[in-house]
């Protein structure tokens, strides 16, 4: 399979990619960051690190894809901003759409 790419990222796997929402609806959650730890039809799940503390606590997030758009940061460091509505499905039905589509 080919490398991720900022042409390809819908067409791969999400998790392990650290995501920012830039954008949405819901204001409470433009800013958050942390890492793609798994995925459903509409929601991503993003692990959060709260480094206020003494000891260092993990949350996870869920947020809808939807509604935001999030800027990933591909394993070369490279930044991508992606509209939810793109990843709004699973992704082993995102990578069957668009190969259906290419047919």
């Amino acid at each position: 399979m080919n490398p991720r790419t900022a042409k390809n990222i819908h067409r791969h796997e999400l998790i392990g990619l650290n995501i920012e929402v830039i954008k949405s609806t819901d204001k409470q959650l433009v800013g958050i960051q942390g890492c793609v730890v798994d995925e459903t039809n509409h929601m991503l799940v993003v692990e959060l690190i709260n480094t206020n503390s003494t000891t260092d606590t993990k949350q996870h997030l869920s947020i809808p894809k939807n509604n935001c758009t999030f800027r990933f940061q591909l394993p070369n460091k490279e930044l991508v901003d992606i509209d939810g509505c793109v990843l709004d499905s699973r992704s082993e039905n995102r990578i069957k759409n668009i190969i259906r589509k290419r047919w």
